[in-house]
């Protein structure tokens, strides 16, 4: 399976984007799928999980209420929707996946799956 980010780009604080994880080369339904993010000289950071089945999710405090992950199995994609950006939201954010059928860890180290990244800019 691999994974591609796309969705990213230039938004003023306030407005909102929709990054997509598309899937290709095989089963996703049974994969758990996050993104992260890396703000330029800062290390990569969690932001928001779900699980195989999207009957569950988690996000990093900084983004809750603010974003919504969301999955769709049949089309192989996972999106974040990410309203009322912030400036120190600008960032690469990547999904990552691993195939399991737990809750998703937030430590990069427990994926093995990652896609190319895509920018997200937030102007003030």
């Amino acid at each position: 399976v691999q994974l591609q980010a796309s969705g990213g780009g230039l938004v003023q604080a306030g407005g909102s984007l929709r990054l997509s994880c598309a899937a290709s080369g095989g089963t996703f339904s049974n994969h758990a799928i996050s993104w992260f993010r890396q703000a330029a000289g800062k290390e990569r950071e969690f932001v928001s999980a779900i699980v195989w089945s999207g009957g569950s999710t988690s996000y990093a405090d900084s983004v809750k209420g603010r974003f919504t992950i969301s999955r769709d199995n049949a089309k192989n994609t996972v999106d974040l929707q990410m309203n009322s950006l912030k400036p120190e939201d600008t960032a690469v954010y990547y999904c990552a996946g691993r195939r399991a059928l737990v809750l998703p860890m937030t430590a990069m180290t427990w994926y093995d799956l990652w896609g190319q990244g895509t920018l997200v800019t937030v102007s003030s």
